[in-house]
């Protein structure tokens, strides 16, 4: 499978594609239909866009999260992703989807001023796509950890999961080291976090 570049400017891309959003709900199943030609890491990369903000959108999390896990676990098999009807027709709200997903935007034009084909060993061929495949989808069940009341515990990998999908589809080897050192730093934040826990446990009990 090969995954080429956008056509246009990312944020250009990212805004054509929200702004086909209509209705009340949307579908993940209509959101792929919608950016079929522009490839998997690009669904990817909007599928992250909700969890850039401190905004609780009710469904996304499940719908969202298995999403990227499924369609990284195929970039990994070099495949076309299989995806349960569940997650694909499960409605989201659009009322509270459309401005989270144009927040994210205007982050993606911030960090696309910077990104250019740089240390494309990072971004091409068989093993490091698959390696690459593997981070987001390990990123995607980190976002997808029971940890929303927690602050930050899903911004850390949802800009894990974008810096990774931008940076294997402008071909930017730093955005991708970029998006490593995020997803390294949420399992330092989580690992922090379980134990902080656990000594407040061993305290709260004698221990």
């Amino acid at each position: 499978m090969h995954f080429s570049d956008t056509s246009q400017d990312l944020g250009t891309t990212l805004r054509t594609t929200i702004g086909r959003i209509q209705g009340k709900t949307i579908t993940l199943r209509a959101l792929m239909e919608d950016m079929g030609e522009q490839g998997l890491l690009l669904i990817c990369a909007v599928a992250s866009l909700p969890f850039l903000i401190p905004v609780s959108i009710p469904g996304v999390s499940t719908v969202f999260g298995a999403a990227i896990i499924l369609i990284a676990i195929a970039v990994t098999l070099n495949r076309m992703p299989w995806l349960p009807r569940k997650v694909l027709d499960r409605e989201i709200a659009t009322e509270k989807l459309k401005p989270a997903l144009e927040r994210g935007v205007n982050l993606v034009e911030r960090i696309n001023r910077f990104i250019r084909p740089r240390f494309q060993a990072m971004t091409e061929g068989g093993l490091v796509t698959r390696i690459n495949g593997l981070a987001i989808a390990w990123s995607g069940l980190l976002l997808m950890a029971p940890f929303g009341f927690v602050p930050f515990s899903n911004t850390l990998p949802g800009i894990a999961v974008l810096l990774l999908a931008l940076g294997m589809i402008q071909r930017d080897g730093l955005v991708v080291m970029a998006g490593y050192v995020m997803m390294f730093g949420t399992m330092v934040y989580f690992t922090v976090l379980f134990w902080l826990a656990f000594r407040a446990g061993q305290l709260a009990f004698g221990g």
